[in-house]
Parts: structure tokens; sequence; C-alpha cells
């Protein structure tokens, strides 16, 4: 899977910047970003990463409380890192998770 490297490398420098960090806030800038409504979206809001993870070509991000992020690679191809508060991106912004350091994508 030539995509592994980058998941990988990814999951590295999300470790090294969100690990044992609070997720404050979500912000949601398109709703085809979410796949699921239970539990609701909020219920990630004010809880600690406590790891990442890969599922093929996704990116999880493993929550307190036994909550549970996952990315496709396509989305997390998209990363960005902006401060906290900034706005999500009209054109190609999904979601805006803010972080003491933020992660836009």
């Amino acid at each position: 899977m030539p995509e592994l490297p980058d998941i990988t490398i990814y999951l590295e420098a999300l470790q090294a910047r969100l690990l044992n960090q609070r997720l404050e806030k979500i912000r949601i800038g398109s709703p085809f970003v979410l796949r699921s409504f239970e539990p609701p979206i909020r219920a990630a809001e004010g809880k600690k990463v406590l790891g990442f993870h890969r599922i093929g070509k996704r990116v999880v991000f493993e929550l307190e409380d036994n909550l549970f992020l996952v990315f496709h690679l396509m989305i997390t191809g998209r990363f960005h890192w902006k401060k906290r508060g900034a706005a999500v991106p009209r054109k190609y912004g999904h979601a805006a998770f803010d972080f003491p350091r933020a992660l836009c994508f």
C-alpha cells in the first residue's frame, strides 16, 4: 500500500503535537465530513487524546470515554495547523478542531 508511509508520518506528527491534549471545540464546516450521528460529535469536545492508530487508509484519534474520530487519508491529507478559533476555510474546509494547538482541515 503506497499510502502507508504517508499515514505513518501523519500519525507521528499528530502524536507529537496532540497526545494528551484536550479537544476543546469542534466546528463543522461541511456536514459531509460526518458519517455517524450517535454519539453526537459534541460528545468528543473536552476529551483528552489518548492515542493515534491506523485502520487501512484511515487515521484514528483515540479519545477518553472510548470515543474515536476516524479520518480517511483523502481528508487527512488536508490537515492544516491554524490558530485556535480560525475560520473553517470556505471552499475546501470541512471542519476545525480546536486544541491548545489548533487543527483545521
